[in-house]
């Protein structure tokens, strides 16, 4: 065997742990309740745009990551527990949840909106209108939030998973539901959400409502902010982030 081949062995055979250890491990957090952001599909498997875009960062990233369901209420005790890494379920970016939660930048950025039956009386969705009817949110959301802050007058009925306040909508026990304007136009565009419509969309609070959806680690993982945030800048740059986004969506999901 000659002397430059032995050397390239050798060489191959010092890098390849090199690069093992250049592989982070990551655990992701997400609902998988959620669609189109993240949900299971019929081979009961995670997916949607929050988990393609996922996928993606990991890669850009080096990153061996797995996948940890977990519901809403108790995502970000779960993470700061230690449970995953990282969260990426459409998690809003709030002063609030800045307290406890450390987040990158925005990887997208829509509205919230209101959705009503097709036969329903309101025109509009003001104090006033709303006043006395039942509204349906998400609990421990930016949009329950908004509805206590905007329409006091509401009552408000708490729901654990988005399908439940759908079923509620749909069978008329509720008059309206508040939610992300994605996730109530991909529904009532459905078969199951027939029975409804999109009232309007609502100018969200920037306090409420934060700047976007991000990425949440524990507090202090500054490194790791950081490579997501790369990375999400990546996958913008090169074109991945708007082929996923072309599978669930015909409009920059984004933003400004």
């Amino acid at each position: 065997m000659s002397r430059p081949l032995i050397a390239a062995l050798v060489a191959a055979a010092l890098a390849a742990p090199a690069a093992a250890q250049d592989t982070m491990e990551l655990r992701i957090g997400t609902e998988g309740a959620y669609p189109p952001f993240n949900f299971y599909d019929s081979d009961r498997n995670l997916t949607g745009f929050d988990v393609d875009i996922a996928r993606a960062l990991c890669e850009e990233m080096n990153a061996d990551c797995t996948f940890v369901a977990q519901s809403w209420d108790g995502i970000i005790p779960a993470l700061r527990a230690g449970k995953f890494d990282a969260i990426i379920a459409s998690m809003s970016i709030t002063p609030e949840r800045d307290e406890v939660v450390d987040f990158t930048n925005k990887y997208y950025n829509t509205p919230p909106a209101i959705a009503v039956p097709k036969d329903s009386e309101l025109t509009e969705a003001s104090a006033e209108a709303m006043a006395d009817i039942t509204l349906g949110a998400q609990s421990a959301t930016t949009h329950a939030n908004y509805a206590e802050e905007y329409f006091p007058e509401t009552e408000l009925r708490r729901y654990g998973t988005p399908e439940e306040y759908k079923l509620d909508l749909a069978s008329g026990r509720i008059d309206a539901a508040i939610d992300d304007v994605v996730v109530l136009s991909d529904w009532v565009n459905s078969e199951d959400g027939a029975c409804c419509e999109i009232l309007t969309t609502l100018t969200p609070d920037p306090v409420i409502n934060g700047m976007g959806a991000g990425i949440a680690v524990r507090e202090g993982e500054e490194e790791l902010i950081a490579k997501f945030n790369d990375a999400i800048a990546a996958i913008r740059e090169d074109g991945t982030y708007e082929e996923i986004q072309s599978k669930y969506f015909d409009f920059d999901v984004y933003g400004d």
